[in-house]
């Protein structure tokens, strides 16, 4: 006897005739835009990309993204519920449907296996510790800066992106700006001579300890997560006035701090194109104490990175200035350079972009996570400026010089500033 579900091996053909028929006279149409037409991204070239903490600045990164062709941006997480909301909006409205996800655990979205990459734009105190559970969670990661703490975790991180092959960007947006790459490539093949000064705007030299405010009532956890919200930084009650601004402090870094501080806040920007002028070597081994106005750190040849405030040519915010023994270029935010002679230029035409848009950089990340080059603010070089800024910071803190081991990398005979390179970060979180 045939079992019920048994098809005689002739009801079976028929079955199938009948179906390939019905295939054949009523074809699967497949939309242009799985196919790449019409100018969509074939889904095989989209970089699926997902968002952790996007607030004022991360709200602009997202604006750079979305206008992407080859971008899917998929989900969004917050510690706060309403912005949550606010950014679901903004992707669903772009799409023209209801598919962005919300999360309040960053590790919920890293889960998903779909999402090859991640905008970080939290606040500074989880910037380093969300992108090296990024890297182990197989993601590539465009991370807004400053990306670390401290010099121990600027070294971390760096290992981390070159042990686990990921891409990483750090928001240091200028390093896609024609204007500041045509000075710092002046400087790096010796159209200015023997390279002798690299001047940074630090915007701010004061290295302090964590403050604390007083207890407020703590929110419920689905409105703002605040124990997530602290994440590994060194627990303190609730004050609403944490939650305003970008930093949730303006300290050195010490002792709990949220935020860098001190010259890193700027510096990360000035700082690293500095660095890229002295063609991304390690950084100064000598930082003196400011004195009138001006911070000198020393590189092993005996370039000198100067952090100073005041004497620029008015060429807009975030200016640097790289002089050597036989010419020099300064350059600014207004995209503009000045040069010490015009025969520098050789003939060659250097855009003006003015406003430092990040959209050059955003491109830049997306192109590097389809090929699996380094991009221009790859880890390596955004952590060898954050290790500038964060020594300049303990020589601003305590007041006198200090010498940095760039093979060992610790102080050399001295354990007070050695002391200050890492910081115990709050349980569960590790690095």
């Amino acid at each position: 006897m045939k079992s019920p579900t048994q098809t005689p091996r002739r009801g079976f053909l028929k079955t199938a005739a009948a179906t390939a028929g019905a295939a054949i006279a009523a074809p699967t149409i497949i939309p242009s835009s799985a196919l790449g037409l019409d100018g969509a991204v074939a889904p095989s070239e989209r970089v699926v990309v997902g968002g952790i903490g996007i607030g004022r600045r991360g709200g602009y990164d997202l604006s750079c993204f979305l206008p992407q062709k080859d971008v899917q941006f998929v989900a969004v997480c917050d510690v706060k519920q309403k912005r949550r909301g606010e950014v679901k909006k903004i992707v669903d409205d772009h799409y023209g449907n209801q598919k962005c996800e919300t999360y309040r655990d960053f590790r919920d979205l890293l889960d998903r296996s779909d999402i090859d990459a991640v905008l970080i734009a939290t606040g500074p105190n989880w910037h380093s510790t969300a992108a090296m559970t990024a890297a182990k969670a197989g993601k590539d990661m465009y991370c807004e800066k400053p990306v670390t703490k401290n010099i121990a975790q600027s070294l971390i991180l760096a290992e981390t992106m070159r042990r686990t092959g990921r891409v990483f960007q750090a928001g240091t947006q200028r390093r896609n700006l024609p204007h500041f790459a045509f000075a710092c490539e002046l400087a790096r093949t010796g159209k200015l001579g023997k390279l002798t000064k690299v001047y940074a705007h630090p915007m701010g030299m004061n290295a302090l300890m964590s403050g604390w405010l007083g207890p407020e009532p703590e929110p419920d956890p689905e409105v703002v997560d605040w124990d997530m919200y602290l994440g590994p930084a060194a627990w303190r009650p609730f004050n609403k006035k944490l939650l305003d601004g970008f930093n949730f402090e303006k300290g050195g870094g010490f002792v709990g701090a949220f935020s860098g501080g001190g010259v890193l806040e700027w510096g990360s920007h000035c700082v690293d194109l500095c660095q890229w002028a002295v063609d991304d070597c390690p950084p100064p081994v000598q930082y003196d104490p400011p004195k009138d106005g001006e911070l000198v750190a020393r590189y092993e040849n005996g370039t000198e990175l100067i952090f100073r405030e005041k004497g620029w040519i008015p060429l807009g915010s975030c200016p640097v200035r790289f002089e050597g023994e036989t010419g020099w270029v300064e350059a600014g935010d207004s995209g503009k350079m000045v040069l010490s002679s015009p025969e520098l230029l050789a003939g060659r035409e250097v855009a003006e972009i003015g406003g430092y848009p990040a959209t050059f950089h955003v491109r830049d990340f997306l192109d590097c996570v389809k090929t699996r080059r380094q991009p221009k603010g790859n880890a390596d070089a955004a952590c060898n400026a954050h290790i500038a800024c964060h020594a300049a910071n303990i020589a601003l803190y305590l007041d006198r010089q200090v010498n940095y081991d760039n093979a060992t990398h610790e102080f050399i005979n001295d354990e007070q500033a050695n002391r200050m390179r890492s910081e115990a970060l709050r349980e569960p979180w590790r690095l």
